[in-house]
């Protein structure tokens, strides 16, 4: 048997392109004729429509039907018989992966996944018509056949060694290991039983085939064998220890005769292809046979909500699930269609809570969670295509995706057409239509709502500024520095301000300011409260014996200078930056599918880096002197307030540094422009409202004596 049929087997997980195609336009009597008369083959199966369909080939049952030998009729494929409940559980995993994903807003965001799920009956004829039928263009023509197969493909059962050839399979993946790591587990673990005489059974295919070359090289080079024997007839053989490479089904039938002529005296030495199965592990028949079963296993995972998913299913809620109305046919004996044409009623009938059916058994997730990673593999592999900076590349191996995604075809048209970089493809692919942009805007309820905040917060601010101008004469108020008061203040009410240049369609402008002036203003901010903290810490200080002189450096205009100083430091940070690599505006034409984000790049990350690098040292520096001067004596310390406010605000932009680099598009804007109103939110309430609270409420503190005292 050749290599192709033989890799080609009910193991292969194929990630297809799909497209929705006008069927009057792509398929037509005169260019194409279909030699497959196979009917109702394809509508055994799952299958859900997408942008991106995952095709899969799954063995939902595994014996052909009786060939018609009259040849009266041309021959055709008809479908198999014999339902298998563990196969659709496996496909199963993969609709549960493809709804996950769908669900994902990081993963494949905008691109809506399908698939369709065929039956591939564990024979060759049915595999190669699923996989041709799974690709339209092989579906087509038959000349189209070859170039059908350099669409990737991810394996979950696969493990002939032979499929890690690169050159001759190079668009072939898996999430199964190769035969020759359990190979080389078996031949070790026959060294350490000391087993020197041993059998082996395999299918007369490359799986069976490699397996024994690769455990006879390696015992007989490696572990010193004295001799390894490959018996085809069993009562021939003397060996006590058996080496298996058989599919389930084919074992099933061997113990079985083992069992009828009454062999129960053999070792068996298992491969990952029955070891672990639970179809021989229910048959009572099997247990005086394979007493003792020694093998090598698939590792095993828990998929989280998968066993929930699996006991939701039920006919009534997919009337069109063939497979589904199989399955309960054969766990509960009866058919829903007959029931339902007899006027009877089988709802609700949920699958049994225990483990006893091989579909709603998750304890063991083997082959079921290969094809669960097989399916995020492929996510993840087209997110990083859509995402590829030099996805229009000609060398680039993944462009025959990407083209797939963005095409449209003419009515009546064999050849599809890519469409420019800003259009995308209507539903029936035939016309390119603009691409929606996608930006923070002034008009959606994510805009509006940080709109009201922020003018909320500065409507506030410039209360509390007149608040303070009408009591600027109280001891409270001239105790804490006013100047310096109403210079916070301002700073304040311009941090509202500036969160409003992140909302709007980026512009070159609009780029360039934004980060500028949050930078430039929230340094203005923070300088006025680092001088402030100390000028409390000088004044307690000049009060000991011998500090006179110290308040001297810190009258009026030195803490002006001060706040001139700290804040040109951030200014010249920002004139380097905007003229060296400024923030510019950007077209994110891939990864959010027909999507266009208009977002700002900005420019030098170490420019930006540097600008937070620098909020960040004034704010630790406040930080710590205001938390060494909460104790100092006074019945009104203004580094107190301090102290919780910074607190506060490195707690934010410490949060915000991560939540900014993973979000994307206009939530990466969302989540700066939180952090601004946050941290300004909690400058003004920390440092102001007990100034305002003591003002209104409680005037009998607001005098001299009672600031003086300790």
């Amino acid at each position: 048997m050749s290599r192709w049929f033989t890799w080609l087997t009910p193991a292969i997980l194929l990630l297809l392109p799909w497209l929705v195609r006008d069927g009057s336009g792509m398929v037509q009597a005169t260019v194409c004729s279909r030699w497959d008369r196979s009917v109702g083959l394809d509508d055994r199966g799952l299958s859900q429509e997408g942008e991106v369909m995952i095709g899969g080939l799954i063995p939902l049952h595994n014996l052909p039907p009786t060939p018609d030998l009259s040849f009266s009729q041309p021959p055709d494929l008809q479908s198999c018989v014999n339902f298998q409940e563990e196969p659709l559980r496996w496909a199963h995993a993969l609709v549960f992966a493809v709804d996950e994903i769908n669900r994902n807003p990081f993963l494949l965001p905008g691109v809506q996944l399908g698939y369709r799920i065929l039956d591939s009956c564990s024979q060759h004829p049915w595999s190669l018509r699923g996989a041709l039928a799974l690709d339209p263009g092989a579906a087509l023509c038959a000349c189209e056949m070859i170039d059908s197969m350099t669409c990737p493909q991810i394996s979950y059962q696969a493990s002939c060694g032979c499929l890690s050839d690169r050159h001759e399979f190079p668009n072939f993946f898996r999430t199964i290991p190769s035969d020759v790591y359990q190979a080389l587990s078996m031949a070790r673990l026959t060294w350490l039983l000391g087993w020197t005489w041993v059998g082996a059974i395999a299918v007369d295919n490359d799986y069976g085939r490699l397996a024994i070359q690769v455990f006879l090289y390696l015992t007989l080079n490696f572990v010193f064998i004295n001799s390894c024997s490959v018996y085809r007839k069993r009562n021939a053989s003397t060996a006590r220890v058996i080496l298996v490479f058989l599919w389930y089904t084919d074992m099933e039938a061997l113990l079985l005769e083992l069992g009828r002529r009454n062999v129960t005296d053999r070792q068996f030495l298992a491969s990952e292809a029955w070891s672990t199965s639970g179809h021989l592990l229910r048959n009572p028949a099997l247990f005086n046979v394979a007493k003792g079963v020694v093998g090598v296993a698939i590792r095993s995972a828990p998929i989280p909500g998968f066993e929930a998913h699996l006991r939701s299913l039920h006919p009534s809620r997919r009337p069109g699930d063939v497979l589904l109305k199989e399955l309960w046919e054969t766990e509960f004996g009866c058919s829903p269609g007959a029931a339902h044409a007899h006027g009877t009623s089988l709802l609700p009938s949920p699958l049994p809570p225990t483990p006893s059916s091989l579909f709603t058994d998750t304890s063991q997730l083997r082959i079921t969670y290969n094809v669960y990673l097989a399916v995020y593999a492929a996510a993840h592999a087209l997110h990083s295509l859509l995402s590829c900076p030099q996805r229009d590349s000609p060398t680039w191996g993944g462009a025959y995706l990407l083209l797939r995604l963005n095409e449209f075809n003419l009515p009546g048209s064999m050849q599809c057409d890519r469409c420019p970089l800003e259009f995308w493809s209507n539903s029936h692919r035939t016309a390119c239509v603009p691409r929606q942009l996608e930006f923070l805007s002034f008009n959606d309820v994510m805009g509006i709502t940080l709109t009201t905040v922020a003018v909320c917060g500065a409507v506030a601010t410039v209360a509390v500024f007149m608040f303070f101008v009408y009591h600027r004469h109280t001891p409270l108020v001239r105790a804490n520095n006013s100047e310096l008061s109403f210079l916070l203040l301002l700073s304040l009410k311009l941090c509202f301000l500036c969160s409003l240049v992140f909302i709007g369609r980026p512009s070159v402008w609009a780029c360039r300011i934004r980060q500028a002036a949050f930078g430039v203003i929230f340094v203005l901010c923070l300088s006025c409260l680092l001088v402030k903290t100390i000028v409390v810490l000088a004044a307690f200080r000049s009060a000991r014996p011998g500090a006179g002189q110290l308040m001297r450096w810190f009258g009026p205009g030195q803490q002006r200078g001060s706040v001139f100083f700290f804040t040109s430091v951030q200014v010249i940070i920002c004139a380097v930056w905007l003229s060296v690599s400024p923030p510019l505006p950007y077209r994110d034409l891939g990864l959010k599918g027909s999507k266009v984000i208009l977002e700002c790049e900005v420019g030098s990350v170490v420019g930006f880096s540097l600008v937070l690098g620098y909020i960040g040292l004034l704010a630790s520096l406040c930080l710590l002197l205001a938390f060494l001067a909460r104790k100092l004596p006074d019945n009104f310390n203004e580094a107190k307030l301090i102290t919780f406010s910074m607190l506060i605000f490195c707690a934010v932009w410490i949060s915000f540094v991560p939540a900014y680099v993973s979000s994307p598009g206009k939530y990466a804007d969302a989540v700066e422009i939180f952090a601004i109103l946050a941290s300004s939110f909690g400058l003004l309430l920390c440092i102001f409202a007990p100034k305002c609270y003591i003002i209104l409420l409680r005037p009998e503190r607001n005098t001299k004596k009672h600031m003086m005292s300790k």
